[in-house]
């Protein structure tokens, strides 16, 4: 009876693997190639956090979007961020650190270090970062897509990340789209850079 019962087992072995949560792999270096993928515009999608300063900041957050800029040889991203806190629209510019190896971002934001390690799923039109993945008691995940509706899939891929590491969906925190107030701030900085950039074509002309 043993030999029916081990091949039995065998049989549902590819099942379960694909009923389980796909785990986040957190040793792929980051590439070129990782660069040009998050390059552009992002909006927040959802997040979970237990490091408590993390969690009291997501949960002020109504709306976020942002763009990435990354500079390949000096490892560098330009990040420009819009975010709805608390009925305002917040703009804030800076750059992040790459830190290719562990494939980690990073920023320097009033005295302190913050951490973010880079998981690309197999949708190229989302991404997510992670904080202290390895400690159960500050772990975090944050979700980012090209769009701020996601498809079921997308959602469902950031929920398994989120159950792999050990969270639970009750922790997760969401934006709201209708609530951006940041848009018009957004067309006024992009009218900025237009101008900018014809001035800067001119005097190139000129010259």
């Amino acid at each position: 009876m043993a030999l029916p019962w081990a091949l039995a087992v065998l049989s549902l072995l590819p099942l379960l693997d694909a009923q389980s949560p796909a785990c986040p792999n957190f040793s792929v270096p980051i590439t070129n190639a990782s660069l040009d993928q998050i390059s552009g515009k992002w909006f927040y999608i959802a997040s979970a956090y237990r490091f408590p300063e993390y969690k009291k900041e997501a949960s002020k957050i109504h709306a976020s979007f942002f763009y990435f800029t990354p500079n390949h040889t000096e490892d560098r991203i330009l990040l420009r961020e819009y975010m709805t806190i608390e009925g305002q629209c917040i703009y804030n510019s800076t750059n992040l650190r790459v830190h290719r190896e562990n494939a980690t971002l990073n920023k320097h934001e009033n005295g302190t270090e913050h951490y973010g390690q880079l998981l690309l799923p197999k949708d190229p039109k989302s991404f997510m970062l992670a904080s202290f993945p390895e400690d159960k008691q500050n772990m975090g995940l944050s979700f980012f897509a090209d769009k701020p509706e996601v498809t079921p899939e997308q959602m469902e891929q950031f929920y398994d990340y989120l159950t792999c590491m050990g969270m639970d969906k009750s922790e997760v925190m969401y934006s709201d789209e209708k609530k951006n107030l940041c848009l018009l701030l957004e067309k006024q900085h992009d009218e900025e850079r237009k101008k900018e950039k014809e001035r800067s074509e001119t005097g190139t002309a000129l010259d």
